[in-house]
C-alpha cells in the first residue's frame, strides 16, 4: 500500500504539540472540517486514559499521529498502542513549515498543533510512518548512544583537567604520563594534587604507587624521580593553588567514575551486541571492533523495509553530498543537516577501516593522490562501506572482504587491481 492510500484509512489525524509538562492535541475526523482540541499532561495516566478514549470512540480504526520527536517519553508512551501510527518529523522542518504559515514568526502550543496535524494532510504521502525496531535492536542503540554521551563527558572533563593542570601544575603530565584518564593518573591526583605533595613523599612510596598501577619501567620511574627533585613550582600563590588543586583532584574523581560507567556499558553492549540476529553480519567487518560493530547494526536497525535502496543510508546519515541549483549556478557540498550520532558512526567506521581493509585503505590513497580533504575521501569511503554493507544485511549474510576484491575485478575496476585479496600488498597481474 502506497503512501497516499494509507492515508485515506485512516479515521482521524492528529497532531501533538509536545512539550515537557503538557501536550497541545488538535484531532480532526476523516472527512470533516473541525478541529478537536485538548491539553494532554505528560503522565502514564493522563496518556493512557486519552488513548483509551480513542479506542472507546474508534475501536481499532487506525489513527495517523504527527509529532515532533522521534523518541523521549511521548514516544515511547504511544508506540506500544496499535491503534496509533505516528509520524514523526524533524524539529527543523517543522520550524522552517512555521515561517510558511506564521511568517511574523508567531509560535503558539495549539496553533502549533493545528500545523502539525495539517502537515500531515498535505503532505502526510511525503513522509515515512515511523515502524519501531525489535526489542534487542532498541535497547542496543540506546546503549551505544548513551555510551557515547559518556565518551564525551569523558573528553570534556580530560580537557578541563589539562587547562587545569597547565595553570599550576605542569609537571604532572610527566608524572603522570599521556592518558590522564587511566587508573594510575587519577588515583595520583585523588592522593596528590600539587607539586609540594609531591615533593614531601619518600621515593619508596612513589615507586610502590607505579608499581601498583602496573607502571614498572625502571628507566621511566627513574625520570619521574629526578623530576621530583628537580621540579620548580609554576606558582606559589596560594589562592590559585588551593583553588586549581581542589579542581583537579575533583575532575580526577569525575574521571574515574565516568571510567567505572563506560566499562559497565561496553559490558552490557558486548552482551546485548552478541545476543542480537544480525550480529554476525557486522562483526565480520575487520576495523569495525567491540564499539563501532554496534554501532553500524543499530544504524541500519531491524527493519529491512527503511533502507530499501543502496543509497538510502548514505542519503539519511549525510555521507552523500547534495546539489544546489540557482539559476546558472550548480554546486555540490556535504549535507548540512543529519543525524548527528549515526554520521559519526559511519565516518569513525570508515577512518578505522583504512587500516584494517587493504580495499579501503587503496580507495583513501587514490582519493587523496586526486587533491581531496582527508574528512571528503572518508566520507567518500563511509558511502562505499554503506552500500557494502546494505547489501550483506539485506541478504543476511557476513561481510567477506575476498569476495568483494573478487566482484571488483569482474567488473573490471582498475583502482583495486593492485591488490591481493585479503592483505595491503600491492601485485600487478591480478
Amino acid at each position: 500500500m502506497n503512501q497516499t492510500a494509507q492515508l485515506k484509512t485512516y479515521v482521524a489525524h492528529v497532531g501533538i504539540d509536545w512539550a515537557d509538562k503538557k501536550h497541545e492535541v488538535a484531532l480532526r475526523l476523516a472527512g470533516t472540517q473541525d478541529i478537536q482540541r485538548c491539553s494532554l499532561e505528560q503522565t502514564p495516566e493522563a496518556i493512557a486514559a486519552w488513548v483509551a478514549g480513542l479506542r472507546q470512540r474508534f475501536g481499532e480504526g487506525k489513527i495517523a499521529v504527527c509529532l515532533e520527536q522521534a523518541r523521549g517519553a511521548l514516544v515511547y508512551a504511544l508506540m506500544v498502542h496499535e491503534n496509533l501510527v505516528l509520524y514523526p518529523v524533524n524539529p527543523q522542518s517543522v520550524a522552517k513549515f512555521r515561517k510558511v504559515v506564521h511568517p511574523s514568526g508567531k509560535k503558539d502550543d495549539p496553533l502549533d498543533a493545528a500545523m502539525l496535524l495539517s502537515l500531515l494532510e498535505h503532505f502526510g504521502e511525503q513522509l515515512r510512518p515511523w515502524v519501531p525496531d525489535d526489542v534487542a535492536t532498541r535497547k542496543l542503540r540506546l546503549l551505544v548512544e548513551a555510551r557515547r554521551g559518556f565518551v564525551d563527558r569523558r573528553t570534556s572533563l580530560l580537557n578541563e583537567l589539562q587547562a587545569t593542570l597547565k595553570s599550576y601544575f605542569p609537571q604532572a603530565f610527566t608524572l603522570l604520563g599521556e592518558d590522564l584518564t587511566c587508573a594510575l593518573a587519577t588515583d595520583f591526583l585523588k592522593k596528590w594534587n600539587t607539586l609540594e605533595a609531591v615533593k614531601k613523599l619518600k621515593p619508596a612510596t612513589l615507586r610502590a604507587f607505579y608499581y601498583g598501577h602496573q607502571s614498572r619501567s625502571e628507566r621511566l620511574i627513574q625520570e619521574r624521580l629526578a623530576l621530583r627533585e628537580q621540579a620548580v613550582p609554576l606558582t606559589q600563590d596560594p589562592a590559585i593553588v588551593g583553588a586549581l588543586s581542589l579542581a583537579a583532584q575533583q575532575l580526577a574523581i569525575a574521571l574515574a567514575s565516568l571510567r567505572g560507567v563506560i566499562t559497565t556499558y561496553d559490558t552490557q553492549i558486548a552482551e546485548a551486541f552478541a545476543a542480537h540476529p544480525d550480529a554476525f553480519i557486522f562483526a565480520s567487518v575487520d576495523g569495525a571492533g567491540a564499539v563501532l560493530a554496534p554501532r553500524l547494526l543499530v544504524a541500519f536497525g531491524s527493519d529491512r523495509q527503511r533502507f530499501d535502496q543502496p543509497d538510502a543510508m548514505p542519503r539519511y546519515s549525510g555521507t552523500a553530498p547534495v546539489t544546489e541549483r540557482s539559476g546558472r549556478q550548480c554546486w555540490v557540498h556535504r549535507r548540512w543537516a543529519r543525524p548527528k550520532f549515526l554520521h559519526q558512526s559511519w565516518v569513525e567506521f570508515a577512518d578505522q577501516s583504512r587500516r584494517f581493509s587493504g580495499w579501503a585503505g587503496l580507495c583513501y590513497s587514490h582519493l587523496k593522490s586526486k587533491g581531496m580533504g582527508h574528512w571528503a575521501a572518508i566520507r567518500i569511503l563511509a558511502i562505499k562501506w554503506q552500500r557494502i554493507l546494505w547489501r550483506c544485511w539485506q541478504d543476511h549474510v557476513a561481510y567477506d572482504e575476498l569476495a568483494y576484491l573478487k566482484s571488483l575485478k569482474k567488473h573490471g575496476l582498475d583502482l583495486y587491481a593492485e591488490l591481493v585479496p585479503g592483505t595491503n600488498t600491492p601485485v600487478n597481474n591480478i
